[in-house]
């Protein structure tokens, strides 16, 4: 009777964790690697995962095909957020400390150029069409820069600029301004401002993602922890919900019309899209509490996310395979 048992719960939890979202695949152990993660970047051709180490100064490069670390990037300085760009097969680090962007040669990791910007370089993201990096910095900036890591113009900002999506086909960038609670659209051509969207009753909206296809925008605030999804052809928030808490990433799937969010609290938020303006969240997947940063791939349609050292339990990488 007691075997039969254990069998019935094990069966129960095998069940519960085949009908998840999300199926923990892979956990690659960064056993150095200490205090804070920040965001990430992928190589998709070549296989790698960036990690910005900001607490331990170093950029950790991953073999995701392999499941293990190839190289540490040294003497950084709070590296916040990584791009890695293919097409002219460099990284861009920009690092909180001192304000730089640090530009390096993506096979070699040779340093290249260092752009000085003074404070707070944060969130990075590339512009495909027009070969352009963007980087948001200081007390309210988005900067360009160009080919050969030239520094181009600059757009203001009211506060300083969290997450930022650029909109493809079009000039916009949307960028969240949690200082000032709102969300600025800009015109990435005249380098205006053209309009503003309050979150309204919340606070702190730092992660945001975007669906180009349907016209909707989710950003994530920590107070209340809630989703707000916007339509971006109006500016007006369609829905609110209940999301995971201190969330500081979040992305969307395209092909599976899903929305993850990694949260502090302990958990992934995946909500699921019936209509687009009704979503639902399918699943609140446990995970460890302060793992809060996280990127998603869908060319090697993977959820990685990064869980910093807590006391003798080393630094990890979990790799997350989507799931229907």
């Amino acid at each position: 009777m007691r075997l039969f048992i254990v069998l019935l719960v094990f069966a129960a939890s095998a069940w519960g964790q085949a009908n998840q979202p999300l199926r923990l695949e892979k956990t690659i152990e960064l056993p150095d690697v200490q205090g804070r993660i920040d965001h990430m970047s992928v190589d998709v051709k070549g296989e790698r995962l960036f990690v910005s180490a900001l607490g331990n100064n170093t950029v950790e490069v991953i073999d995701t095909n392999a499941g293990n670390r190839v190289k540490t990037i040294h003497g950084l300085k709070e590296p916040q957020g990584v791009l890695y760009v293919p097409a002219v097969d460099r990284l861009y680090v920009a690092n909180s400390k001192d304000g730089s962007v640090r530009v390096f040669e993506g096979n070699s990791f040779t340093p290249l150029k260092t752009l000085d910007y003074g404070d707070d370089a944060d969130n990075l993201r590339y512009d495909s069409d027009r070969k352009r990096v963007y980087v948001g910095y200081g007390s309210g900036a988005l900067a360009e820069i160009g080919g050969e890591g030239i520094k181009g113009g600059e757009i203001k900002l009211d506060a300083h600029p969290e997450s930022f999506q650029l909109e493809k086909d079009t000039p916009r960038i949307y960028v969240n301004l949690p200082k000032s609670r709102k969300v600025a659209v800009l015109d990435r051509e005249t380098r205006a401002i053209i309009a503003t969207w309050p979150v309204e009753m919340t606070l702190a909206n730092y992660p945001m993602a975007l669906d180009q296809t349907d016209h909707r925008l989710f950003v994530i605030t920590r107070f209340p922890a809630r989703l707000l999804i916007f339509d971006t052809t109006t500016g007006k928030t369609v829905q609110r919900l209940p999301a995971v808490g201190d969330c500081d990433d979040v992305f969307y799937d395209q092909a599976r019309k899903r929305i993850y969010a990694s949260g502090g609290e302990g958990a992934i938020s995946v909500f699921e899209q019936q209509d687009p303006d009704h979503y639902k969240e399918s699943a609140r997947i446990a995970t460890v509490k302060g793992a809060r940063t996280s990127f998603f791939s869908p060319e090697l349609d993977r959820l990685f996310l990064a869980v910093r050292r807590q006391g003798t339990q080393a630094a990890q990488i979990r790799v997350f395979a989507p799931v229907r």
